[in-house]
């Protein structure tokens, strides 16, 4: 997938940028008409081998989704010893239309879990800009015994929104965790955690902010 998917639609940003103050009137309740342009310049991970996820857009500019089928990790039983932890990093190349700026407003994790008594897992992420500090992750535990769909939501107030920097193009980075922990569980008990898609309906979604741009 490196370098090769081009994907029109809007990718989220998570990076502090110096913006005016808040005027409601700068919101739109609509995304720019414009397409916006993503390149997938890299996709790496343990939880992403080559292939095996994939980025679309919304028609109406106002979220992305990401779906993958291998995204598993698994601890116990006859578990490879380093199968507890995966990971993937997406590396983004973002075109917005002239005059508009975006930030993620929140973003929806799904998946299934099934976890033996004694056990737990987590799933984190961060985000941020080439050249710039990554934010703190964003961590959500869940304990055994569980065996069923999982969902977890990042969400951001207005106020403390991080808004892509106007009138400059750099890559972002999102960054995503699934670590699994026998705990006490009995050695030969599997436990297990996936974030995938392979029947279409299970997502990563990110919502996106608008706004305009202040005059040059």
């Amino acid at each position: 997938m490196a370098g090769g998917l081009l994907l029109s639609g809007a990718v989220a940003a998570l990076v502090t940028t110096a913006l005016p103050a808040h005027n409601p009137s700068d919101v739109f309740d609509n995304p720019p008409p414009d397409k916006i342009v993503i390149d997938v310049a890299t996709v790496n991970g343990s939880g992403c081998p080559a292939g095996t996820a994939a980025v679309a857009v919304s028609p109406d500019n106002t979220a992305f989704t990401v779906t993958y089928s291998e995204y598993l990790a698994q601890a116990g039983g006859g578990s490879d010893p380093t199968a507890f932890r995966r990971n993937c990093q997406l590396n983004l190349v973002v075109h917005v239309p002239q005059g508009f700026t975006y930030a993620v407003a929140s973003a929806d994790y799904r998946g299934f879990a099934s976890l033996q008594r004694g056990a737990s897992s987590t799933q984190k992420a961060s985000y941020y800009f080439q050249g710039s500090s990554t934010t703190v992750p964003r961590t959500h535990p869940f304990n055994g015994p569980y065996n069923d769909d999982w969902q977890a939501t990042d969400a951001t107030d207005w106020a403390q929104l991080v808004w892509a920097p106007c009138g400059v193009l750099r890559n972002f980075n999102i960054n995503t965790e699934l670590r699994v922990n026998a705990g006490s569980t009995s050695p030969d008990k599997v436990s297990f955690m996936t974030m995938d898609s392979t029947d279409g309906d299970i997502s990563t979604v990110y919502h996106l902010a608008w706004k305009e741009c202040p005059a040059s």
